[in-house]
């Protein structure tokens, strides 16, 4: 879902991309501590890793993006871990592009932060009493949400681009519908782990430590 160099050629939506990708990243450095660095770190090179093992899908590709994970645990500080992640892809292997920079940090960064503000309660309100099928089930939506949200800002972007990409998005949504799946599959089950043995990667910053659920299903 990486817009490579060339693919849009509208001076406005690459600018507006970048504006809009800069605004993001400029409040997610300002929201984010010191003592999560590591995490953002952590995070980063999960993206960067999981965007890099490709599935080709005629002349393009599929790949994992983990974003709905990312925003869990990062909230704004998605912004500046998925630029990071873009900007080191872009130049050492060419995926994506520097001129859409801006545009695919945005792709990617938004539906983060949308599924922060959509599941970050959701680990709150049931503490320690939250069974591993309810833990699944909000992973695994934040997985699918994040994913599809990804899917269309870059189809919606390739639209407004102009440049007879009608039949190519329309390909490639059908392409991905599997990979879908398999993307809230994985968050599901990375978020349930996460939850067993550090359950404060899934508290909001600054709320009481969420302690270690032994509940069983």
């Amino acid at each position: 879902m990486h817009i490579a160099d060339g693919y849009i050629e509208s001076a406005s939506v690459l600018a507006g991309g970048a504006l809009l990708a800069a605004a993001g990243v400029a409040i997610g450095l300002r929201k984010t501590n010191y003592d999560r660095l590591p995490q953002v770190a952590v995070l980063t090179a999960t993206f960067f890793v999981a965007s890099l093992i490709r599935v080709p899908v005629g002349a393009a590709s599929a790949h994992l993006l983990l974003v709905g994970l990312v925003g869990l645990i990062l909230g704004w500080a998605a912004f500046p871990a998925l630029f990071v992640a873009l900007l080191l892809q872009a130049v050492f292997f060419g995926h994506g592009g520097l001129t859409t920079l801006g545009v695919n940090t945005l792709n990617m960064a938004l539906p983060a932060v949308a599924c922060y503000y959509l599941f970050r309660r959701a680990f709150r309100c049931n503490g320690a009493d939250e069974s591993r099928r309810s833990v699944f089930r909000i992973g695994f939506a934040a997985g699918l949400a994040g994913f599809a949200l990804a899917g269309g800002m870059t189809a919606s972007v390739l639209l407004i681009s102009g440049n007879g990409f009608e039949s190519f998005v329309g390909v490639m949504g059908i392409a991905h519908l599997p990979l879908l799946i398999v993307e809230a599959l994985v968050t599901g089950s990375v978020v349930v782990f996460l939850r067993r043995v550090c359950p404060e990667l899934l508290a909001q910053p600054g709320s009481p430590r969420i302690e270690s659920s032994t509940t069983h299903v």
